[in-house]
């Protein structure tokens, strides 16, 4: 049996890469193929060396102008992308070609705090300034929208008053770590 493809996008230091890719390094059914990045120093192109997982790096011109990436992932056959940490916007032409095969984590309970410039410490300043009692992550499809695709799967964790910003985002990567590498192998597997 031929075993789902995964190629994965990220832009950081690639924690829930890492995570996504030790989840399923022992599955004969969900291969992680590629990951591929927008920033040739980001940790995460580091940690696929250590992971012995393949790793591109592209630039703007190559995703926006060209289709180049378009044609890596062709060739890569991906039952499913995966945005892991990963900022810039997905370029029409990608989404088009895998229809309902994209798909983001997002460290909030959409439909609050998502858009253009709400990512990491943005969002849980933002959830603590407005003195919310719980946050979460939102797993997504991926459309022409940040942050507007269909919701696949939420997870919430109760806000304290003597929560930080900090320690909100430790309680979203907990979160992170916990479901989205579940819920990939789910919508692979329906």
């Amino acid at each position: 049996m031929n075993s789902k493809r995964i190629v994965l996008f990220a832009s950081g230091s690639g924690s829930n890469v890492e995570n996504i890719v030790r989840y399923f390094q022992d599955s004969d059914k969900i291969k992680v193929v590629c990951v591929l990045s927008n920033k040739k120093d980001a940790y995460v192109i580091e940690r696929c060396d250590l992971l012995h997982i393949n790793a591109l790096y592209f630039n703007r011109t190559a995703f926006y102008k060209t289709d180049c990436v378009l044609e890596i992932l062709k060739a890569m056959r991906p039952e499913l992308i995966v945005l892991a940490g990963f900022l810039w916007k997905m370029p029409i032409d990608i989404i088009d070609n895998f229809p309902n095969k994209i798909i983001n984590i997002h460290p909030a309970l959409l439909p609050k705090y998502g858009g253009k410039g709400m990512y990491g410490m943005a969002v849980h300043r933002a959830v603590k300034e407005n003195g919310d009692l719980e946050s979460g992550i939102t797993i997504h499809y991926v459309n022409k929208n940040y942050d507007e695709g269909a919701i696949i799967h939420q997870a919430k964790a109760t806000i304290l008053p003597d929560d930080t910003p900090e320690t909100i985002a430790e309680k979203v990567h907990r979160l992170e770590y916990a479901h989205f590498p579940k819920t990939i192998e789910r919508l692979l597997n329906e």
